[in-house]
């Protein structure tokens, strides 16, 4: 299994333990509240979205991945979505060393 579908599947997981924020507003707000630790933002979301995001996430000092699009993104947690946030710092640590 490559690290694309294993990091898939750990969004997945993280998802159903209930350690994902999904969603424009709510990310900021778990931005803001220095709640994200790790930000998935599809590589084919709008413009606006990306500007709001990445503007954010680096004044609170985030980290921003773009290795899934919206499809890969809605499919891994079954729900559509553009931005997700990771607010757990096992979970975020073993996405990370996937996508090395």
């Amino acid at each position: 299994m490559n690290n694309s579908k294993q990091l898939s599947n750990l969004l997945g997981l993280a998802q159903r333990a209930g350690k994902l924020i999904s969603g424009e507003e709510l990310v900021v707000n778990a931005i803001q509240s220095q709640k994200a630790i790790l930000i998935f933002l599809a590589n084919d979301a709008g413009t606006n979205l990306v500007k709001k995001i990445n503007d954010k996430s680096h004044y609170y000092n985030v980290e921003v991945s773009t290795v899934f699009s919206t499809l890969e993104l809605s499919a891994a947690i079954g729900k559509p979505r553009k931005v997700i946030a990771v607010c757990d710092a096992g979970f975020s640590k073993k996405m990370r060393t996937l996508m090395r």
